[in-house]
């Protein structure tokens, strides 16, 4: 695992457990900064809609809830799952809040903004829903702005051509 890999970091759980991110070698990742009272909120539903299309590769979406923001994420703990599985269906992993910008960054959000702890992208959150895309081997490849939809286009055929997937194609287990 390189050092260009976000596979070097932990990050806590909601449980408050510390996994490895090396465990999701060989996966496609959308890693998102999340906040439930922005007004970019309803990409959470979108986030489930984009991870049931790819339902079946390896693909998976990561979601950091950070109040970095505005103070848009209010909540704490199992009250942000719950709001994210109640209003919006997610099914996809949601993380304990953290902070995602400035000098108390969490290590995985300063690497992920940095082009040279990173090697390919320069560009930090400038709000919530920032999406980064990581490639199989932990690699940063790309980055969107908030106002991309997760649903977009561009985003899906971004993901399609890592998994090499057509979109539209379903595999199944």
């Amino acid at each position: 695992m390189g050092e260009k890999s976000i596979y070097q970091f932990d990050i806590k759980k909601l449980s408050g457990e510390e996994i490895s991110l090396s465990r999701y070698k060989d996966k496609v990742l959308l890693i998102v900064n999340t906040a439930s009272a922005c007004g970019f909120a309803p990409q959470l539903s979108d986030l489930e809609v984009l991870r049931k299309q790819f339902e079946g590769t390896a693909f998976e979406i990561l979601a950091f809830p950070s109040n970095d923001f505005g103070g848009q994420e209010p909540l704490e703990g199992d009250a942000i799952v719950d709001f994210c599985e109640t209003n919006h269906g997610a099914g996809y992993t949601v993380f304990d809040k953290i902070r995602v910008r400035g000098p108390y960054a969490h290590p995985l959000y300063k690497f992920l903004s940095d082009k040279d702890a990173n090697g390919k992208v320069k560009s930090s959150p400038k709000w919530n829903f920032h999406k980064f895309l990581i490639n199989k081997k932990g690699e940063v490849v790309d980055f969107f702005y908030p106002f991309t939809k997760p649903t977009s286009s561009k985003i899906k055929k971004r993901i399609a051509r890592l998994l090499s997937v057509h979109i539209g194609e379903k595999k199944h287990a």
